[in-house]
């Protein structure tokens, strides 16, 4: 890891982060509302998808998208396959050890369980998580037996098929998957609302100091005019959580 993080940034010196540069913003598609496929156009589209392009616009940055899969997004970034990662990641100590984050463009967004049955044991039973996120560190954490899985579709699987007891995922993953199975799916009672990590942020590594300014700009730019609230809102509805 540490003769890639010394890679990334030789390679950044010698490009540089001219605003004429091209920055590849990475993502995972997989994972709506934050980031999906649109099925009409095939390509990415989400609340991250929106909002990344309001940010280059505003920071006068042409960007493209890549996809990445989620088990391989950080190391990507680091080894230059991309410049930046928009895919839910929540920000913690540990992934801030490896790269860079922006400040938050969500609020703490909670994390729920979901089952076939509000009374599951959440501690002792079962429980699906995508790999390598902090759902899955969490789950690790307690008596429950950790089920992991790449993508975030194949953990609600698991509980269909009775693989697993419960999911445990970004509540806003889950919350239209659950309000759509038609009471199939439901929240785990006591558990539909916990609080992890410090929000969510775009990931940079940790020599694109210019860049993670110009996006920490743009991003404070939407705060302060109200747009990125109203971004929120289109994405996760009316009850969406808001910044003050």
């Amino acid at each position: 890891m540490k003769k890639l993080l010394i890679a990334a940034t030789v390679l950044a010196a010698a490009t540089g982060m001219a605003s004429s540069q091209t920055v590849r913003m990475g993502t995972e598609g997989a994972y709506p509302p934050y980031n999906f496929i649109d099925d009409a156009t095939g390509d990415v589209a989400g609340f991250e998808i929106d909002l990344g392009n309001e940010l280059c616009a505003r920071a006068e940055l042409e960007c493209t998208w890549v996809r990445n899969d989620w088990d391989t997004i950080i190391p990507n970034l680091v080894s230059s396959n991309y410049d930046t990662i928009m895919a839910g990641m929540n920000i913690n100590e540990e992934r801030k050890a490896v790269i860079a984050f922006t400040q938050p463009y969500t609020p703490g967004m909670p994390s729920a369980y979901a089952a076939l049955s509000a009374d599951v044991d959440v501690e002792g039973g079962v429980v699906a998580a995508q790999t390598n996120t902090i759902q899955s560190g969490h789950v690790a954490s307690t008596g429950a037996t950790l089920l992991e899985f790449p993508t975030p579709d194949e953990t609600v699987a698991a509980v269909r098929n009775g693989e697993a007891d419960a999911v445990f995922a970004d509540k806003d993953f889950l919350a239209p998957i659950v309000e759509e199975s038609n009471g199939e799916l439901v929240w785990v009672e006591g558990y539909d609302t916990v609080p992890l990590g410090e929000g969510i942020g775009m990931g940079l590594r940790q020599s694109d100091t210019e860049l993670r300014e110009k996006f920490d700009a743009a991003i404070t730019e939407m705060k302060q005019d109200g747009s990125l609230n109203q971004l929120l809102v289109k994405w996760f509805g009316e009850d969406a959580m808001v910044f003050e």
